[in-house]
Order: C-alpha cells, then structure tokens, then sequence
C-alpha cells in the first residue's frame, strides 16, 4: 500500500485514538437536520459539502484538518482530493462562490507547501503524492483556464517522470528509494499524462499514458480484473485490493478510450468496476477502507472514476449499485452533524472522525444524481 510508510507511523497514534476516543462536544454547526429515513436529494448535496467543510476546512489557512478536533493538517496527497470534491462542487453548482473556493484551497496549499516547489524533500517524500497534484492541478486548468496550473502540472509532471520512470523494465517507481512500483503511481501518471495531452496537443504525454498504462495492465492487473497494490522486483504483483487502485485504473482506461475509441480500453474500464462490485462489496455495499488513517479517503478517489464511467462512458448499468451506497452511507450519517462515514453499512460515530473517512459519500454525491423514483 501506498501509505505504507505513513501508517507504521500513524500506528501507534492510531493505538492511542481507539482507546480514547471522546464524544464531540463542538455544537453542531449545520443548521438543517435531514430526516434520516429518505434517499439523498439534489439539495442534499449541498448541505453535505457545507457540512464537510464546516466540520474540517480552515478558512484562515486555506486547508484542510485532518480530524473534527481542528488540531492537525490533513496528510499532502489528500489535500488534492479535496481540491477535487471543490471542482466537483463548481461543476454541480457553477457558483462563483465556489470558483474562489478553487482558487482558495490552491493558495492555501502553496502556502503550505513552499509553492509546489517539486525538489523540496521536505514537503515530498514519495512521488504518488506529487501526481495526485498534478492530476489535480491540470483537471484545475481544464475546469478554470488558470495558466499557472497548467505550469505547475507540467513542471510536476517533468519532475516525477525524471525520478520515477525506469527506462529499462518500463513503469513507474512510487518512491524516492525505488523500492516498487505501485498502482498509485502508475495509473495516475496515465490520467496525468492524458489530461496534459488534452490541454497541450503534445504528443509527448500520449505517448508516455499509452507505455505507462500498457505496463500496468500487464503488470499489475490480474485476468479477473483485479487491480493489485504493487509489483517489488522481480516478484508478482501482489499487495491488498484497494478501491483507489481501482478507480485510478477505470480513469486511465476512460481517458485513453476518448481519445483513441477503441473499445479495449472501454471493456478494461467495465472490467475494473466489476471485480470492484463483485469481489471487494458485501451485499453491494463497497468496503470500509481506512481504520483512522489516510485509507479513508480511498473511495472518494474510486467515486471520481466510476462517476466517469457511467456518466461520460454510458455505463448505466453500474448507476443503481453506486446509488445504493450513497444512499445507504447518507442515511447513516450523524444526523446532528451531517457528516458521513467511511463505513456506509453502520451509524457514522458521533465522536472525532477524520475528513478521510467522511469524505467519500460527499464527493460521490457531487457527481452522482439522486434516486428517481
């Protein structure tokens, strides 16, 4: 797993937080309460995202908190994630409020993080982290035209292809020591890659998605359509099944597929999402992921990409089973709070939870549309 490192280090705090946890005591800062017992509306929407942000965003710092306790900055590469869920909200919404939003959390970020500089080891310590910015950065451009995103993209993008291509055996490093190579690295580097060819017409990117995703497909990807962590040397792939991986696969295929029509990458997208639906649910519902760490924010990474599939693909026939989990998270939700769990199938607690767990269900329903009954 990606965040391997990150969470031998989190271990023992993760040990301290299951045995002390405490009620939440902050007044609930949402006014509206939702009934409970009824699918998510178009409004809902909104009230989760407010509701999101009003628990974890910090509007001094621009940033996002890591927990309900205010008292720790959100980990990097998750930073990106909510950088998303914002562009997701403008694309829903098209407010201007929320376009400043865009523009805020990327200065509240270079801010933080010496200005995207790409050569500081410490603000980057791992070469997946500096891609979930790219992809974020350059999806930023498309949505808003900003010529400094476009910048920062490309001059990330350079550098990590710089330190992590391996020009021998093909594929990508997802560390500076170059201990393996790991899906969060290679596929986004794909989405990466195609979003700068869309914008660009540099035929460079195109070239590198099409290497970088035909080496993870025979890499990483089982027959089945299993998505695995990793690949270390010369052993098989291998590593827990993650959603992330999944959607980060689903996107790649989807991106490569618009721009080629060939309909292979369009059956490796379908193929992802059902070893996802058949494999990795219980009774339909996606798994928990994320034990009070960054895992938690893995299946707000799998809704950006399944949404694709069945919204720009025509997959309809995935839309009823991410509906019923975004229904079924939303009803479990803190009702008090308004805010959503990483395990959709039980109450959501209503102590200190981390933005990681509850982000998922808020970005799925930016882009998923509610129930028509």
């Amino acid at each position: 797993m990606k965040k391997l490192t990150c969470f031998l280090a989190l271990s023992i705090f993760t040990c301290f937080v299951s045995c002390s946890k405490e009620k939440d005591s902050t007044p609930a800062k949402t006014a509206v309460v939702r009934p409970v017992d009824q699918d998510f509306t178009a409004g809902d929407a909104d009230l989760a995202y407010n509701a999101f942000n009003g628990a974890f965003y910090d509007p001094a710092n621009k940033l996002y908190y890591s927990t309900t306790k205010k008292d720790g900055v959100a980990a990097i590469w998750t930073q990106a994630i909510y950088w998303d869920m914002a562009m997701n909200v403008y694309q829903r919404t098209k407010a201007s409020s929320q376009l400043t939003m865009i523009g805020d959390i990327y200065q509240g970020n270079y801010n933080h993080y010496d200005g995207y500089n790409w050569s500081n080891q410490a603000v980057w310590f791992i070469y997946d982290d500096m891609m979930w910015w790219v992809m974020a950065l350059a999806r930023a451009n498309q949505i808003t035209g900003n010529a400094t995103y476009l910048q920062k993209a490309k001059e990330g993008f350079d550098h990590v292809w710089a330190g992590s291509y391996d020009p021998v055996d093909g594929g990508m490093f997802w560390d500076f020591q170059h201990s393996g190579k790991n899906s969060c690295i290679n596929f986004p580097t794909v989405i990466a890659a195609m979003r700068l060819y869309t914008i660009t017409g540099d035929a460079s990117y195109l070239d590198k998605a099409k290497s970088i995703y035909a080496w993870s497909k025979t890499n990483l990807v089982d027959a089945s359509g299993k998505v695995n962590d990793n690949k270390i040397g010369n052993n098989p792939a291998g590593g827990q099944d993650y959603t992330y991986n999944s959607g980060t696969a689903i996107g790649a295929a989807l991106a490569l597929y618009k721009q080629s029509n060939d309909a292979t990458y369009l059956s490796d997208a379908k193929l992802y999402t059902d070893y996802v639906k058949n494999n990795l649910c219980t009774n339909g519902i996606l798994p928990a992921e994320g034990d009070f760490n960054e895992q938690g924010v893995l299946k707000a990474i799998f809704a950006q990409y399944v949404m694709q599939l069945i919204t720009e693909a025509g997959q309809s026939q995935y839309l009823s089973w991410i509906q019923n989990n975004v229904n079924t998270g939303w009803k479990n939700r803190d009702a008090t709070r308004n805010l959503t769990y990483r395990n959709y199938a039980v109450a959501c607690p209503t102590g200190d939870i981390q933005s990681y767990e509850a982000s998922s269900i808020v970005t799925f329903m930016q882009l998923c549309p509610p129930t028509t009954k």
